[in-house]
């Protein structure tokens, strides 16, 4: 199966890879988002109130929330836990790949899925 990113990669033509050093927030809690991101290399960590709660791995996507929900709020902060190849989709891109590209919106369910998956292991982990 291919990656959200991989699906991206091949559907549209205008990617541009942004390099992001480790340590560098990518968006903050709170903070209105008109983009989602993919991570081409490296890692990057989902902040909630001070807590680190999930790694996003390379091939996967972030940051979908703030175009899909009508406030456009982020609801985490992403920071690269290492040195980092993003890229970035609007919300146009966004709903065309939904639309127009099945595979994406079945990779896209699979990783939200898999990462909820992964968050309810953290948590039962946590109130043990």
């Amino acid at each position: 199966m291919l990656t959200p990113t991989q699906v991206i990669k091949s559907f549209v033509d205008t990617v541009e890879k942004k390099n992001v050093p480790a340590g560098e927030i990518i968006f903050a809690q709170g903070q209105t988002g008109e983009v989602m991101y993919g991570l081409v290399e490296g890692e990057v960590e989902v902040i909630v109130n001070d807590k680190v709660i999930e790694v996003i791995q390379p091939g996967d996507i972030f940051g979908v929330g703030a175009i899909v929900r009508p406030n456009h709020q982020r609801e985490s902060t992403t920071r690269a836990k290492t040195d980092c190849q993003i890229f970035s989709v609007d919300k146009n891109t966004f709903l065309f790949l939904v639309q127009e590209t099945p595979v994406f919106a079945l990779e896209l369910m699979r990783s939200y899925s898999d990462r909820l998956v992964r968050l309810k292991h953290y948590l039962s982990q946590c109130n043990q």
